[in-house]
């Protein structure tokens, strides 16, 4: 008879994960007085976007931009197409023409604590991000425009600096309990 072997691997739990399961969803339960557990507002996913029109001239800078997202994100990004085509920027239907990654669980937390704590500090003349950029469902989207400012990215292989587009995705039904949620997550929104 085989013995079963006992898997002996440590579950690692992010900072933000443990931060937002031992302190915050208290915080919020005093804040706006949810009286079931599943009311309380949490993060659902984040989509990184970012889209690249030089590669209707030269797939080169398609592949760079999918490898500098997969450094970012920690998980090999989606290609995007075009649904239709377009004369005047000369883009054809099904033409690849951007790149993005859905990240969720312990991989959304981590890409979080590296976006607040690392990456908005670094962003050039940075006063905060914009508090009126929610969507009226608790979503926040916020952009870049230099995907340098992440620290996995080497500065001198970089061919070209693009921006991309971030949208946390949280299950909060207002835009006061999406903001109260990423407060808790240290989100430096202006004053």
């Amino acid at each position: 008879m085989a013995t079963a072997k006992k898997k002996t691997e440590q579950t690692y739990t992010p900072r933000f994960k443990a931060r937002y399961e031992n302190e915050l969803r208290k915080k919020l339960v005093e804040a706006h007085g949810y009286k079931n557990q599943m009311e309380i507002p949490r993060l659902d996913k984040i989509v990184i976007n970012m889209g690249v029109g030089e590669a209707t001239q030269n797939k080169s800078f398609l592949k760079s931009a999918v490898a500098e997202l997969e450094l970012i994100a920690g998980q090999k990004p989606v290609t995007t197409i075009a649904r239709k085509s377009n004369a005047s920027f000369k883009v054809r239907e099904e033409m690849a023409i951007g790149t993005k990654v859905t990240l969720r669980g312990a991989r959304m937390y981590e890409f979080l604590d590296r976006l607040v704590t690392i990456a908005l500090p670094r962003v050039r003349d940075f006063r905060g991000v914009n508090p009126k950029s929610f969507d009226g469902r608790g979503n926040y989207a916020l952009g870049i425009t230099e995907h340098i400012v992440f620290p996995e990215i080497e500065y001198d292989k970089v061919d070209k600096i693009r921006g991309m587009d971030i949208v946390i995705c949280t299950t909060a039904k207002t835009n006061e309990e999406a903001k109260t949620l990423l407060d808790g997550f240290d989100m430096p929104f202006k004053k």
